[in-house]
């Protein structure tokens, strides 16, 4: 019981710290992630809260079955890359990276390496 307290006490420091940060750069553009247990969603949105535009790994295609966490990996690389691509189209190159309450691990990680390699700068 004590240890799942601490986790969610863990994860709501990393919220707020994460937060604080995102707000403290007002006027650039926020790369938001959410994470479940099959996919990974990220999406653009601008300082007025606007969603500029959004990939999600659904949509990737070539993708391995949900069971397979390299293929998860990959898949989050692939999409990191595809909203850099999206991003570069509408001209947006600079954004603050909000992962939320994730830890910068695994496939949050990778999500942001494909996106870094695709051109954007966090």
């Amino acid at each position: 019981m004590r240890t799942r307290i601490e986790k969610k006490d863990k994860s709501l420091r990393r919220k707020e710290r994460v937060t604080f940060k995102v707000r403290k750069n007002t006027g650039r553009h926020v790369l938001y992630v959410f994470r479940s247990n099959k996919y990974i969603y990220a999406q653009i949105v601008d300082s007025s809260g606007k969603t500029l535009l959004g990939v999600s790994s659904r949509s990737i295609s070539g993708q391995s079955g949900p069971e397979d966490k390299k293929g998860r990996i990959n898949i989050s690389f692939q999409t990191g890359k595809a909203i850099a691509q999206k991003a570069r189209e509408m001209k947006i190159t600079d954004v603050v990276f909000n992962r939320g309450s994730y830890k910068f691990h695994g496939r949050i990680k990778a999500l942001a390496q494909g996106a870094r390699e695709g051109g954007l700068k966090f």
